[in-house]
C-alpha cells in the first residue's frame, strides 16, 4: 500500500447537498454561496447531483424558470459513487470512463465526502495525465463489474447506493438477485 494516495486523502468531507424537491433557483443559490459547481441531492441517501451543466442544458438553453423547476426533475440519476479507502488512480480512471467530473464519496451507505477533477489536479496533474494514458491502454470496461451506483432501483423504484447492472438495468440487491435467478 505504501506510495497509493487514496480517495479520502483527496476528498472534500463537506458536501452541499440538498432535497428533491427543492427548486432549482434555490440550489443554484447554494452553489453561488459555497462557490461549488455542483450538489448532491440526498433523500435519505445520495441519490442524484445536480451540476452547472444541468443548470445551463436543462434550464437556462430552454429559458425555463429555476424557481418553478424542482432539482428531482432535472438532476442526474443514478449517480456513480466511490468508496474512500479507494487509491486516487482508480478514482482518475473512473472519471475518466465514465465521463463525469465530480465522485460522491459513500462509506457504509452514508455520504462523507466528494472528490472532483479539480481536486485530483490540483494534488497532482503528473497522475491525472498518467490516468487517462492507463484508459486508453487497458481500453477495456472492467470498471462496470466493480462500479458501484446510487439512485432508484429501475425495478422497485427503492433508492438505494448499492445499484448493480443488470442486462443493461440498475438494480438494487434485492431486485438484482432476482434478475439473476433466472438467467440460469
Amino acid at each position: 500500500m505504501h506510495g497509493k494516495v487514496l480517495v479520502k486523502e483527496v476528498m472534500k468531507a463537506k458536501v452541499i447537498t440538498v432535497k428533491p424537491d427543492t427548486s432549482v433557483k434555490e440550489a443554484a443559490q447554494l452553489m453561488r454561496k459555497n462557490r461549488v459547481g455542483s450538489v448532491i441531492v440526498v433523500d435519505d441517501k445520495p441519490i442524484g447531483i445536480l451540476t452547472e451543466s444541468d443548470i445551463i442544458e436543462k434550464i437556462v438553453a430552454e429559458d425555463k424558470k429555476a424557481s418553478d423547476i424542482l432539482v428531482k426533475e432535472i438532476m442526474t440519476s443514478p449517480i456513480i459513487v466511490i468508496e474512500p479507502y479507494i487509491d486516487l488512480e482508480e478514482a482518475m480512471r473512473t472519471m475518466s470512463t465514465c465521463n463525469v467530473r465530480r465522485l460522491p464519496v459513500i462509506e457504509n451507505g452514508k455520504l462523507i465526502g466528494i472528490i472532483t477533477q479539480k481536486d485530483v489536479i490540483k494534488f497532482s496533474p503528473t497522475l491525472m495525465e498518467i490516468s487517462r494514458e492507463w484508459s486508453k491502454i487497458e481500453g477495456d470496461l472492467s470498471y462496470k463489474k466493480s462500479q458501484t451506483y446510487s439512485g432508484k432501483c429501475e425495478d422497485c423504484g427503492a433508492l438505494s447506493t448499492n445499484l448493480r447492472e443488470v442486462d443493461g438495468r440498475l438494480l438494487c440487491e434485492d431486485c438484482a438477485e432476482e434478475a439473476t435467478k433466472y438467467e440460469a
